[in-house]
């Protein structure tokens, strides 16, 4: 099982920024920010949700090639939301909501890009609802 994970951006606060606005649609939220003086290296802002933080951004340079993160959420609305609060804030379209059955059947996602190219997917697995 996997803790945690995070993704590296060239533009900490506007990285920060981003992640907060997109990953709002789905119930994440900034949770703690870690500074360079703290960690010994560099800024750090976990997100996540009921105060766990489990998703890391950090500056730096960023991870190459990009990262795909992809967040599991309980409906298709929510997948929807992550898109449009997404865009909103910045990303770069990588596939529209919809159902991707090469998948399997219910596969319902949408994907975007970030600033640094990182590719970021909400998904919902279950039936329509």
């Amino acid at each position: 099982m996997i803790d945690h994970t995070g993704v590296i951006v060239s533009d900490f606060e506007q990285g920060k920024a981003f992640y907060s606005k997109a990953l709002a649609a789905i119930g994440y939220e900034l949770l703690m920010q870690v500074t360079a003086a703290q960690s010994g290296s560099k800024d750090f802002a976990g997100f996540g949700e009921e105060g766990k933080p489990d998703f890391w951004v950090s500056g730096g340079t960023p991870n190459q090639p990009p990262m795909h993160v992809a967040f599991r959420v309980k409906n298709r609305a929510t997948v929807d939301a992550f898109y449009q609060a997404a865009m909103a804030a910045g990303a770069i379209d990588n596939g529209a909501p919809g159902l991707r059955p090469h998948y399997h059947p219910n596969y319902y996602s949408a994907f975007v890009r970030d600033a640094d190219g990182h590719n970021i997917e909400a998904v919902c697995h279950e039936e329509q609802n």
